[in-house]
């Protein structure tokens, strides 16, 4: 019987639209170490959809097609930004953010220690997408982190 839900999905899959999703797919696999799961082409050569996994998680991918949606660019360059940040939780939060550097990537937030536990730094990557990495470094209650919270921003 067919899965609601097919096997390595979450309830929740990202999709991204970029300008260069073969480029995209390269440069995610050096940043990331995405493994591309699959592409499919369109006969100009843009890739209508492709599926990588990044961890344990599975991320779509597709060139703009403004053609198909009423003549509307959708990529994060073409729209000026992107309100959207993929958030990564990693082993090594500074190794992470130095990898999607190295990749062309540019960081936007250098990694460090914040007031909720985590070690984190962002990274935004040549296609317009923002990526934000992150080391669990403590537990703390909904409490403690108000309380930090208010102390790091000056309160």
């Amino acid at each position: 019987m067919t899965k609601p839900i097919p096997d390595g999905y979450n309830s929740i899959t990202v999709h991204l639209v970029v300008d260069g999703a073969a480029k995209a797919i390269e440069y995610y696999k050096k940043a990331l170490g995405a493994e591309e799961l699959f592409r499919m082409p369109a006969p100009d050569g843009r890739l209508m959809h492709a599926e990588l996994r990044i961890g344990n998680s599975a991320v779509m991918l597709a060139d703009d097609f403004p053609e198909w949606t009423g003549g509307k660019a959708r990529t994060p360059k073409a729209l000026g930004g992107s309100p959207v940040v993929l958030h990564c939780y990693v082993q090594d939060c500074d190794a992470a953010i130095e990898r999607a550097r190295k990749a062309g990537g540019t960081v936007t937030m250098p990694p460090q220690d914040m007031f909720w536990g985590d070690r984190y730094g962002k990274v935004q990557d040549p296609f317009g997408h923002e990526w934000s990495f992150a080391t669990h470094k403590k537990d703390l209650t909904p409490e403690q982190m108000m309380a930090a919270a208010k102390q790091a921003m000056g309160g």
